[in-house]
């Protein structure tokens, strides 16, 4: 009986995590499987654009860990680590990559290889909030080559340039190499005729980068889209990808978005008076809006925080007539609540505003259904972990979150 080449169990991992997991099944499914040469990869790569792996390391893995390691390069990709490492230090942030990664596939009940480091201090975050718990020298193995760029201090490299690099990259495929697409056509020829082993393939170029980034973002949505028909998206994935597919604009221009989408500016064709003519005229008429804003007081938001998002409701308030009452709340609200602010007066947090322990929404939500009107909208600026009411009212709420933590209902901004 002849033995499974390494591409054939690749080949076969694929296929049960299609059935099994198709979120990550469907995202692994774009990355072509290309044998590598072991003298540059001494177990798997991704940059982006292929899966490469070391035939004698795959030989070595049962198919359970053959899913963990095709997933993990998939998920370096769908999350677009490839294009998110700006000023950082590589090593760095390739490390910070992997504890991102890791605890994912492993809560999807994926079995990683021998000697991945799972910590479960780093479950839940994301690269940009682990890599300053890394340690400049952090001597910890990495289960793969992250090859987007090569190895360096900065985005800049060992002080060779890009083009430089790409060159020097481009000799060591030889003669006959046409581009990223005739390269990668050729790798996987080869890896799929059993041929020689692909060279190291070069660094991404910045119109590779982005380009990558968008094409990645759309099999992200895809992928979810095909699990989620399935039934079988699971609760972590799920959210990683709402996270991941919100709006990247800052908060503050969502917030100002919202805000001048709600001004009730409008034109007017009642009679004027005889003195001004008989002509009816369109005049634009302004209603100021009630806005009410609720403070999450629990600890879990800081004070700077807090004053920049005060600091930009101050800005956006006369722009858009707003009369503003504030909310301060933790698990009820602050005896000195309302406080109540005009579309000229300065919004400013007052003094002596301090809270603790847990955070209950229904006290502001309680406080707002015995008042005589409804307002126009509600802005809650909270880390949204607490106590909701167990129903949406009837006038919008806008989340403003820091962190991770869904709202049952209403409309979430991040925090960024």
């Amino acid at each position: 009986m002849t033995a499974t080449s390494p591409l054939d169990r690749l080949t076969a991992a694929r296929t049960r995590l299609i059935l099994d997991k198709p979120f990550l099944g469907a995202l692994v499914l774009r990355l072509p499987l290309v044998e590598a040469n072991p003298d540059w990869c001494p177990t798997v790569a991704t940059d982006a654009r292929a899966f490469y792996f070391n035939p004698s390391y795959i030989a070595g893995l049962r198919g359970g860990q053959l899913q963990f390691v095709l997933a993990h390069e998939a998920l370096h990709c769908a999350l677009a680590h490839f294009a998110r490492r700006q000023h950082r230090v590589k090593r760095r942030w390739d490390v910070a990559c992997d504890h991102a990664v890791n605890p994912l596939l492993l809560d999807e009940g994926l079995i990683p290889p021998p000697g991945v480091v799972i910590l479960d201090e780093f479950r839940g975050m994301t690269a940009e909030e682990i890599y300053p718990f890394i340690e400049d020298h952090d001597d910890s193995e990495l289960l793969d080559d992250h090859l987007y760029d090569r190895d360096a201090e900065g985005p800049g490299g060992d002080g060779t340039d890009d083009n430089t690099r790409r060159d020097d990259a481009r000799g060591d495929q030889g003669a006959g190499d046409h581009g990223d697409d005739g390269r990668q056509q050729q790798q996987q020829a080869s890896a799929a005729e059993g041929g020689a082993a692909a060279g190291r393939p070069p660094p991404l170029s910045e119109p590779e980068r982005e380009q990558l980034e968008k094409k990645w973002q759309q099999h992200l949505a895809g992928a979810a889209q095909q699990a989620q028909q399935a039934g079988k998206l699971g609760g972590g994935m799920a959210r990683l990808v709402d996270r991941l597919l919100q709006p990247r604009l800052p908060w503050r221009a969502l917030l100002a978005r919202h805000l001048h989408a709600i001004a009730r500016d409008d034109y007017s064709y009642l009679r004027p008076s005889r003195r001004e003519g008989d002509a009816i005229l369109p005049s634009l008429r302004s209603h100021g809006l009630e806005l009410v804003v609720a403070l999450d007081t629990s600890g879990s938001v800081e004070d700077a925080e807090l004053a920049a998002f005060v600091s930009e409701i101050d800005g956006l308030k006369a722009q858009v007539r707003a009369h503003v009452t504030l909310l301060a709340c933790d698990s009820e609200l602050a005896p000195q609540a309302p406080w109540h602010f005009q579309p000229w007066d300065a919004f400013t947090l007052p003094s002596g505003l301090h809270g603790g322990g847990g955070t209950r929404f229904t006290p502001v939500f309680d406080w707002i259904a015995r008042q005589d009107r409804r307002p126009d909208l509600l802005i809650w600026f909270t880390d949204a972990h607490g106590e909701f009411p167990p129903r949406a009212p009837d006038y919008p709420v806008l989340w403003l979150v820091k962190g991770k933590a869904p709202v049952p209902w209403g409309e979430r901004v991040q925090l960024n």
